[in-house]
């Protein structure tokens, strides 16, 4: 390589450097805003978590109280028209129960008292009608500890498609209003990002269970589920 080719490679790496500056003025100026769109439908399935909760002297006791009230909860709901799809074992608890040592006795550790067993169960209800009646038959065959109930659909995705329109909707009102008080126009979207929320459990504490299981069944309202979709949208903007 001469000497004049040694100096013509630094003096092109300079002219690239300069140029690169007018690459980024030629980018054409954005607006990004955020949209959002709130779509609601009626439910159509329930979602329970029932726990039953048995103590006993030992652990074989308190296990084999927990089982007979858990089998017969199982029974009640096949009986009532729920498919084993729709049945599942959401959690199985063993735990000890201890006394602690007191100043005015000679005991220096903890001692086991009892047992205490929980079993949880998932049940999936896609019949609305049914819900308040199998809550209170559940209660009757022994669950006795707070769960929860979340009322879902089953295929919500048309309400989010309805969401959806409604954001992207709600974001180019937005970015058409600021480009209007900026006395610009409105080109073209270059970009989408989308966030969904859907509905959150509801709780249902094993008090309140408890008190309308009296009644023939618990009163259940499942009013509207409502899917909301958050976008953000990047918009061109024509000077």
């Amino acid at each position: 390589m001469t000497r004049s080719m040694l100096f013509a490679v630094p003096a092109l790496a300079a002219s690239l450097m300069a140029a690169s500056p007018v690459f980024a003025e030629d980018r054409m100026p954005q607006i990004i805003v955020t949209g959002e769109g709130e779509a609601a439908v009626a439910p159509d399935m329930a979602i329970l978590t029932l726990s039953v909760l048995r103590d006993g002297e030992t652990a074989r006791i308190a296990l084999d109280a927990n089982n007979k009230a858990m089998g017969s909860v199982i029974a009640a709901m096949k009986d009532g028209g729920i498919e084993a799809r729709d049945l599942q074992t959401g959690g199985l608890s063993i735990n000890p129960r201890y006394v602690y040592p007191d100043k005015n006795n000679d005991e220096k550790a903890p001692r086991i008292v009892g047992y205490d067993v929980t079993n949880t169960l998932t049940v999936r209800i896609r019949d609305m009608e049914k819900v308040g009646d199998l809550i209170d038959k559940s209660v009757t065959l022994g669950v006795n500890q707070g769960g929860g109930i979340v009322f879902t659909n089953n295929d919500p995705s048309k309400t989010l498609t309805e969401a959806r329109k409604r954001a992207v909707a709600d974001a180019r009102a937005k970015a058409e209003t600021l480009a209007e008080a900026a006395g610009v126009k409105l080109g073209k979207v270059t970009e989408i990002s989308e966030q969904s929320f859907r509905p959150q459990p509801m709780p249902v504490s094993g008090r309140m269970m408890r008190i309308e299981a009296s009644a023939d069944s618990v009163p259940v309202e499942a009013g509207e589920n409502s899917y909301k979709v958050q976008v953000n949208v990047t918009f061109e903007l024509d000077q």
